[in-house]
Parts: structure tokens; sequence; C-alpha cells
């Protein structure tokens, strides 16, 4: 990358914050529980792999929440709940991933903020969720940092759509080409950030190298493993 970005926008969910326990095998195991649901947390990490192709609809889908809820069931019931209260339970945890509490800011995150809104860069957040990103910033103590956010809530249309990408431009009024987009969804976030003419970077916290990555190399696509490779890509 060359030396005239202007604009970071990042991805929040596994990008910049992590989920805590609750949305884990256990978290699910006790969310079910309440509802009078037996389910195995060890099957959790199979079941998310099972349901994720329901995130992936149309590009042109509006936001709606019955995606998500649809999304958390069939995690539920890969984990082997069913019955009457599942589609409660489903939508208990969708209302919970809401919340700002139940997250851990990625220990990476503050530094480089503070480096690229010190070089002068403007930086954005770009979400495909429901959170309230003013209170987002506020509970991580990042505000003075973000420029501008954009929800697909808010927006009303969902990664990987242009328009969510070109929203976010206006707010920082940064022509696409002086903008990179950091994810760690390669449809959502690479894919959509490229069809709006911005530019990429693949976030890959993984140990294991992208199966990908040797593709995304030929297009010029970086794949970092920490945000703390990204000032190396963005500043002059």
């Amino acid at each position: 990358m060359t030396a005239d970005i202007r604009a970071v926008f990042f991805d929040v969910d596994f990008t910049l914050i992590c989920p805590g326990p609750m949305f884990g095998g256990e978290g699910y195991r006790a969310f079910c529980a309440r509802y009078g649901m037996d389910v195995d947390a060890a099957r959790f990490a199979a079941a998310v792999a099972g349901a994720a192709p329901l995130l992936d609809g149309p590009e042109d889908a509006p936001y709606d929440a019955e995606i998500f809820v649809a999304y958390t069931r069939r995690i539920i019931e890969q984990m082997g709940g069913s019955g009457d209260r599942l589609d409660a339970c489903a939508r208990e945890i969708y209302d919970e991933w809401a919340a700002c509490r139940h997250f851990e800011l990625y220990d990476d995150v503050p530094a480089v903020l503070r480096e690229l809104a010190d070089a002068g860069i403007r930086i954005g957040l770009i979400s495909n969720t429901q959170r309230c990103l003013t209170s987002f910033q506020s509970h991580f103590e990042l505000q003075g940092l973000i420029a501008a956010t954009v929800s697909s809530f808010e927006h009303g249309r969902m990664k990987p759509h242009p328009s969510i990408f070109e929203t976010a431009l206006e707010r920082v009024d940064v022509d696409a080409p002086n903008a990179v987009m950091v994810g760690d969804s390669i449809r959502q976030d690479v894919e959509g950030a490229l069809r709006a003419g911005m530019r990429a970077v693949l976030l890959h916290r993984g140990e294991r190298r992208h199966p990908m990555q040797s593709e995304l190399a030929r297009r010029g696509i970086p794949v970092i493993r920490s945000l703390t490779e990204l000032p190396n890509l963005v500043i002059g």
C-alpha cells in the first residue's frame, strides 16, 4: 500500500472485540438450560461452522434481525437443542450480543488506533450488528479516536453491499481509493470494500496461515495476524 491512505475503517466483531464466555459453548449451554434445553457444549464450534452459511445472504439483502436469530437458532439445534422455547432462547442471545459488557477489546487495538489518529488518518467503524457504536466507543474508552461509524442496523444494508461503505466514506469525507477496510471476513470486509473502490486488509488472528493467503497476495491484499502490523502498511 502507498502513503496516500487518509482513512481506515474497521469491522468491529472479531476485529476489534471478541466475545467473552457467554457466547462460547458453555455460555450457550447456560442460556439453553434456562429455557429447559440440554445441549452439548462440546459441539459448539462445529455448530457455528454449520450455521455460518445462513449469514451469507444476497449482497443486496437489507438488515434483518431474523437472519441472526435464525443463525443462533441453528447453532442451538446443532448442539442438540429443540422444543417450543428454542426460538425465545435464540432471540435472547441475539439481544445480548448488542451489550458491550459481554465482549473484550483485543490488546492491540488502543495503541494502533492512537497511532493512526496521531498520523492524521481518519478512523471509522463499519459493523453488521445492531450494537450501538456510540456506546461501543464509550464502553471501551475509545472516544476521540473514531471519526465516523456506520452500523447495518442504522444504515439498512449489510456488508458487503457497496452503499454501507459509500456512506462511511461520505462521513469522513475521503475518496474510496484513499481508504482501506480492515476486517476478518473476505466476503463482507475485503470483497465489499473492493467493490466500493476501496482497498482492503484481511485480519487473520489465527495461528495458522490463512488458506487463501497466497491468492490474496496475488491480488495485492495484505493478510495480517495482528493490528500492530497495520501502521506500516498505511502510514507513509
